[in-house]
């Protein structure tokens, strides 16, 4: 059934093992005959609108469906060095978004300072928050620092019901969500006109599509207020990638190749002329440049002899560069597609 995600290999030789995995789908056409057949390759950039800092792999959760493999045991951390090169390149560009993920970015020790100084920039920053880290002893003050700062608190839920979230998350983790989305309601997260937007990400527990954003932010609207008093203000929908955990979950289970060839059949050609990585650049925990988090995470570099490293950072050779695609890539143009900023079309 492939390497274990555990201890049988070193993160490297996983994602390696997940590339090859990818490329080998039975009946599955690459992802650039598809494109090219739809008139989109190769993919180009077209800008970057969003400058994606993915700060380690350290996380206080360890979820079931996770593509960074993150948890507690993670020493992937980025450095203070690493972190300062990202914000000398953030001053050079007008790249207007700065998108903090992880891992659970808030327990890097440089990811308060990343925050101010992209303040400081006058950019709008984003925290990819798993909600249940604000209620860490360590950070008691972490959800007033989000709204001192303006902070866009971007928080996974996988779902209004906590039998759902609780099997994706792990036990308990959908009473501690609830608790923080009412710390974060209370300091005026989530309410029209505060100035500080609340957003929640919704993603499917098993092997299929993500219903469609609009009626699922619907029901999370009602049944939040209904059962529990929370506002938010929007809801993202995300698809299932298959990498890191979540691809170990569909080979172990038997649905592999099922779940690709659903994510093949709802190609849209739509969806696939704006997928995000058009419009943003990833940097690594190390530095290392990517054209998504989710190439990232496949250890899939920058190609066609791009910068490597955020120090080599060259704006006019990155704005409309060629992009590295793989059969993963299928996960962000079905249907309506998916990104960081929920359905595409």
């Amino acid at each position: 059934m492939g390497l274990s995600l555990q201890s049988r290999a070193s993160p490297s030789a996983r994602t390696s093992e997940q590339l090859r995995i990818l490329g080998q789908a039975n009946g599955i056409p690459p992802f650039e005959e598809k494109m090219r057949t739809a008139g989109l390759d190769p993919l180009r950039a077209i800008g970057i609108a969003v400058f994606q800092i993915n700060v380690g792999k350290l996380c206080n959760q360890a979820c079931h469906h996770c593509h960074v493999d993150a948890g507690p045991d993670r020493k992937e951390v980025m450095g203070r060095e690493t972190a300062e090169l990202c914000i000398r390149v953030l001053a050079k560009t007008e790249t207007p978004n700065v998108d903090i993920t992880g891992g659970a970015p808030e327990l890097n020790p440089n990811f308060r300072w990343l925050v101010e100084q992209a303040v400081a920039l006058g950019r709008h920053v984003m925290d990819r928050c798993n909600l249940s880290v604000l209620l860490l002893p360590g950070q008691a003050d972490l959800a007033n620092f989000l709204a001192q700062n303006k902070v866009e608190v971007i928080a996974s839920l996988p779902y209004y019901r906590e039998a759902q979230t609780d099997a994706q998350r792990g036990e308990g983790v959908f009473t501690k969500s609830i608790f923080a989305l009412r710390k974060l309601n209370e300091l005026g997260y989530g309410h029209l006109g505060s100035g500080l937007i609340l957003d929640l990400v919704h993603n499917p527990g098993g092997a299929f599509l993500p219903p469609k954003q609009q009626a699922i932010e619907a029901q999370f609207r009602r049944e939040l207020e209904r059962r529990h008093g929370i506002v938010f203000n929007n809801l993202y929908t995300m698809t299932n990638m298959p990498i890191g955990r979540f691809l170990e979950f569909l080979r172990a289970s038997g649905n592999y190749d099922g779940y690709m060839q659903r994510l093949v059949n709802a190609f849209n050609p739509v969806a696939a002329a704006e997928v995000m990585c058009r419009y943003i650049i990833s940097v690594g925990w190390d530095g290392a440049l990517y054209d998504c988090d989710f190439n990232q995470m496949l250890g899939l570099p920058l190609g066609f002899g791009l910068p490597q490293h955020v120090r080599e950072f060259d704006a006019a050779l990155l704005y409309e560069r060629r992009i590295a695609t793989r059969n993963h890539c299928y996960g962000c143009t079905a249907g309506p597609g998916s990104s960081c900023g929920g359905s595409i079309t």
